[in-house]
């Protein structure tokens, strides 16, 4: 049966200061001679998350072609279209 890792302050705070930095599981990994599974497991028990991305900022219809007729379709999770879903409340009243 395999040992268990012996986890050092220095190798978690690593993982905590990296991942904050934006690095990538794999980077972490290969920085501690780690697998990149083993990392991801250690981090997640560390809860260290990538930092949070600033929201993008929204042009005008005008700006974006929005109201051209013969733009193009919008990407998937466009925050126009992923808004019309996402920000109404779930409505209330009968029960199924």
């Amino acid at each position: 049966m395999p040992q268990a890792r012996v986890w050092t302050k220095m190798a978690d705070q690593l993982i905590v200061d990296m991942r904050h930095g934006g690095a990538t599981w794999a980077a972490i990994g290969k920085e501690l001679g780690l697998s990149r599974n083993t990392i991801i497991e250690r981090g997640r028990r560390l809860k260290a998350a990538l930092p949070l991305r600033p929201a993008p900022v929204m042009k005008s219809r005008d700006e974006d072609g929005l109201d051209d007729p013969n733009r193009p379709p919008l990407r998937p999770g466009h925050p126009l279209t992923w808004g019309l879903l996402t920000d109404a409340p779930f409505p209330e009243g009968e029960e199924i």
